[in-house]
């Protein structure tokens, strides 16, 4: 078999890792992407072709929000059949947000799509960019028998290659920013690329990509707090317009039990609304029930979000929501794995 040269299409959406500073002003400015093999001319000695393709306007990624993620999913749509992997570089601070909600907008997904980005500027000494972003690339032009290993929206960071809907940010300042507490890595850059192909998400092959865009983003993050008020609960709860609310329990999914607090629970779950359960902890599972604080969740209807990240978690309501999904249903599709995003 004739092995044929990976095509990839660098996707640049906005964040640090595609800024450079202006050495008279210091300043930071957005760098032109076409001009990438000029600046890292290590990229020529990987074995694939790369064209890219930049947002208009960068955008700073805590201006991220559903419509951005939209237009991401149709560059990736629009050019699924001509490449065969994708890169998207996105600024790190709601880099699992962004990249968990493709990993659900993007059904049947059979081609690598690499998040990555950088603590420091692409142009600065020490940066983390030029190692990100080559390895990224590698990663998403990795094939066996012309066909690509990764079949799943990944995000590399720090010689570190995790399922992106199973990751958080946890470190603003060091270079490595992301962690993946609850499922192993995909892949480990060292000397040789390591790939742990018995943790790869395995799509079904013979079904076409389906790209959702129908995002509803209604919704509420409740983190519950030792004497959070009644009034304040009330007020979102009772919010016009409410969709759905993913509720951060403490431990493995437990909450107060005085009864004005179930009860709102309960009004809200039988007004249609869905509440996740998820846990605080960084790492760890919701275990509804394993507790007598937890039971009363479980008989009230509350859905369990398990080992999920509160990014995903809210990725996810949005993406199902969209699909519009009878009550009866929502239940057991949300507590389902979709894209390998809970056990």
């Amino acid at each position: 078999m004739t092995k044929t040269i990976p095509n990839i299409l660098l996707i640049y959406t906005g964040g640090t890792i595609g800024m450079i500073k202006d050495p008279e002003t210091g300043a930071l400015r957005a760098f032109d992407f076409e001009n990438l093999l000029v600046r890292i001319p290590e990229l020529k000695l990987l074995e694939c072709t790369i064209e890219t393709y930049s947002f208009k306007q960068p955008i700073d990624s805590s201006n991220m929000n559903p419509d951005y993620w939209i237009q991401i999913a149709e560059v990736i749509e629009t050019n699924y059949d001509a490449f065969d992997g994708f890169v998207v570089l996105h600024g790190s601070d709601t880099m699992s947000y962004t990249a968990s909600a493709l990993s659900f907008m993007l059904e049947h997904l059979a081609k690598p799509v690499i998040f990555t980005g950088s603590q420091l500027p692409i142009g600065d000494l020490r940066t983390d960019a030029k190692e990100n972003l080559i390895t990224s690339i590698q990663i998403a032009s990795l094939q066996y028998y012309n066909k690509p290993v990764i079949k799943e929206v990944g995000l590399y960071f720090e010689y570190k290659l995790y399922r992106a809907n199973r990751t958080t940010k946890i470190n603003a300042e060091h270079f490595e920013a992301f962690a993946s507490l609850n499922y192993p890595d995909l892949a480990e850059s060292g000397v040789h690329l390591k790939v742990n192909s018995e943790y790869l998400f395995k799509p079904n092959a013979r079904k076409g990509l389906v790209v959702h865009k129908a995002l509803d983003s209604n919704i509420a993050l409740v983190k519950l707090f030792p004497g959070i008020s009644k009034n304040i609960l009330e007020s979102i709860f009772n919010t016009e317009g409410l969709k759905g609310v993913v509720l951060e329990t403490y431990g493995a999914g437990n909450c107060s039990t005085e009864e004005w607090f179930l009860e709102l629970l309960k009004d809200t779950v039988n007004k249609g609304i869905p509440i996740i359960n998820v846990t605080q902890c960084s790492g760890g599972s919701v275990l509804m029930g394993q507790y007598e604080t937890s039971e009363k969740l479980k008989r009230i209807g509350l859905i369990s979000g398990k080992d999920i990240t509160t990014e995903a978690a809210l990725c996810k309501l949005m993406y199902l929501l969209g699909e519009n999904i009878s009550a009866n249903l929502f239940k057991t599709i949300y507590e389902t794995a979709l894209r390998g995003e809970m056990s």
